[in-house]
């Protein structure tokens, strides 16, 4: 599999910029067609729905301001990706954002998108986790905070035998083929045939019969939770991304995902690429 076709959710927030020009360099690096695609709020359509008349004045209003919301975004994109000098397209398209981001994503290689925020931004935490396990495409995740001028030249693959981190490998094999240095870690390996002898050293193996020269770390999280095990290792070794699988099921349309994934996704100080 190759890097051909990137989307990057361009959100009308200020972290916007930070996910541009991550995707901005990926699509360089692989040679691929970047998608910029913006999602203007649908409170038009919410108002029109209600019963009664709404004041024309109070729909020209909130049309004007999803209007400039969207220029602005595209002015963004069309500064970040001049910048950058790639291949571009634009789409902005009206509705909720985990199903036009969906539906988008499906035709890309993988998409990029911001953590999104806890508190008042209009970003949504579980947004990125959320299009991952629908689409079962690979999302990059840039946090919410800090500067990221190089991704994926130091990589920390989350490896625990199961089919979400064995798809996240997969999904992650052209970037792990252009790092510079690749870590596998298992955190708190079980005993049994999954892992082997050596935590790590199978994937390892089948990484380096694709290009990817991996090294097989274990660690045994007693004193700190999984994800600090994580972050720590990941902070040691300078790395610029983390892969992982995402774990998640679906329950009266709401999601509820496993603790690690969620914890990573909260806390996260680096890019994460996850998979479904």
């Amino acid at each position: 599999m190759s890097l051909k076709s990137i989307l990057a959710h361009a959100a009308p927030d200020e972290r916007s910029n930070e996910v541009l020009d991550v995707a901005c360099a990926l699509a360089k690096a692989h040679e691929a067609h970047l998608i910029g695609l913006h999602i203007s709020s649908d409170a038009g359509v919410s108002l029109r729905s209600l019963p009664g008349p709404v004041p024309s004045e109070l729909m020209a209003s909130i049309e004007s301001r999803i209007g400039e919301e969207r220029d602005r975004s595209r002015a963004r994109f069309d500064d970040v990706v001049a910048r950058h000098g790639v291949q571009a397209e634009w789409r902005a398209e009206n509705g909720d954002p985990a199903s036009v981001v969906g539906t988008h994503a499906r035709y890309a290689d993988i998409a990029v998108m911001s953590q999104g925020d806890d508190r008042d931004t209009p970003g949504d935490p579980e947004l990125p986790t959320v299009v991952a396990t629908l689409t079962g495409r690979p999302v990059l995740i840039v946090p919410r905070a800090g500067t990221f001028d190089k991704v994926g030249e130091r990589v920390l693959v989350c490896w625990n035998t199961s089919r979400e981190a064995t798809r996240a490998v997969s999904d992650a094999l052209p970037i792990l083929q252009k790092a510079e240095q690749v870590t596998v870690l298992a955190v708190n390996p079980n005993d049994g045939p999954e892992h082997g002898d050596v935590p790590g050293a199978d994937i390892s193996h089948y990484l380096a019969r694709h290009g990817v020269r991996a090294e097989a770390n274990r660690t045994y999280a007693e004193d700190i939770d999984v994800t600090d095990a994580i972050l720590s290792r990941a902070s040691d070794l300078g790395c610029d991304l983390i892969v992982m699988g995402a774990y998640g099921h679906s329950r009266m349309r709401e999601w509820i995902f496993g603790g690690v994934t969620r914890s990573i996704m909260r806390t996260m100080t680096r890019p994460v690429l996850i998979s479904h």
